[in-house]
């Protein structure tokens, strides 16, 4: 969808894309000439449309838009229109909402053209050759948890990724609140006893479990200083704690029952293929975690070749830009050095 060539002024820039990364905790937006370069780039916070609604979360996409394109039009005056938007969003969980977000993205009038997907869809094509038909399976795993994939011919696989409603189990914010859960039970006899009782408190210059419960309940920590609490738990695991250790097994086989799952849909569980493995849980490549999904899937899709990406999202965002503009092979090899 987009604007009509009547409609539409001189483009900023023949063949750009303007490409946005837009996640639960930040927003990434670079401005891309047809070649490959990066012409500007903003970031801002997270993109929240489930909580404020599609219409501002979009129009806080707005000023990102405009520094970005900025960069490259200091000086020169001129419009603002490119040729094309490509916008990987957080929380463009069901077909629905991807189309209420583009519908919202066109209306702004940036780009002669505009698509949108979740933003598992970045990190599958960021960790995805460029000379091939897109195949292969993507599982993010950063303050929450999804996957996607792609097989020939364009299918797809995908989930809701809603959150406990679709099923779902992991990412950040999740384990932090299943590390409270075990230590305040521990401290006061209802589990078994774990290190994650006195490291959590710790962590925040506390004492006890109940003073930490005080504090987040009260407000002194906040919602946002709780995905602090996930570090400190893959410490507690690697020290050997087995309930910290149970946790951190937990998130393993759920990535790769995600992966499993989206291989067999696509009919590519006996076929080789990428999975990707990305965002900040998976990137950080803790061993009990990450050495338990290869592992795993070594067992239950031996043919699957597991990739940690570690690049900014927004850099699959920017490659879909140039899929979309048919870009020549030395575009893509500028594009990737620019973020190698």
């Amino acid at each position: 969808m987009g604007l009509t060539d009547a409609q539409s002024p001189r483009a900023l820039q023949p063949g750009a894309t303007l490409a946005i990364d837009a996640g639960n905790s930040k927003t990434d937006v670079a401005l891309i000439a047809a070649d490959g370069r990066v012409l500007g780039t903003a970031r801002g916070g997270g993109f929240q449309p489930p909580t404020i609604g599609a219409e501002r979360a979009v129009a806080g996409l707005a000023p990102l838009v405009a520094h970005a394109t900025g960069q490259a039009r200091a000086g020169k005056g001129g419009p603002l229109l490119v040729e094309h938007v490509s916008a990987c969003l957080a929380n463009a969980d069901l077909p629905v909402e991807e189309e209420r977000l583009e519908a919202e993205i066109v209306s702004y009038g940036w780009a002669r053209t505009v698509t949108v997907a979740n933003d598992t869809f970045a990190l599958l094509r960021s960790g995805l050759p460029d000379e091939t038909e897109p195949t292969g399976v993507a599982v993010v795993c950063g303050a929450g948890i999804n996957c996607a994939g792609l097989a020939p011919g364009g299918r797809s696989a995908r989930f809701p990724a809603i959150g406990r409603i679709s099923g779902d189990w992991g990412g950040g914010g999740h384990l932090a609140d299943e590390a409270l859960w075990w230590a305040a039970r521990a401290e006061d006899g209802r589990g078994e006893d774990t290190e994650l009782a006195r490291a959590l408190p710790a962590h925040y210059g506390l004492t006890t479990m109940l003073e930490l419960i005080e504090a987040i309940h009260l407000g002194p920590i906040t919602q946002a200083r709780r995905h602090e609490m996930t570090p400190v738990l893959f410490a507690v695991a690697a020290a050997g704690d087995p309930i910290a250790r149970a946790i951190v097994a937990r998130q393993a086989d759920e990535v790769v029952a995600l992966a499993t799952v989206a291989l067999t849909r696509l009919d590519l569980l006996d076929a080789y293929a990428p999975v990707v493995l990305g965002g900040g849980v998976l990137a950080a490549r803790h061993p009990l975690l990450h050495d338990r999904v290869v592992e795993l899937l070594a067992e239950r899709a031996p043919k699957a070749a597991p990739t940690v990406v570690t690049a900014p999202p927004v850099l699959g965002a920017a490659l879909l830009g140039l899929d979309h503009a048919g870009a020549p092979a030395e575009a893509y090899a500028r594009l990737r050095g620019h973020y190698a």
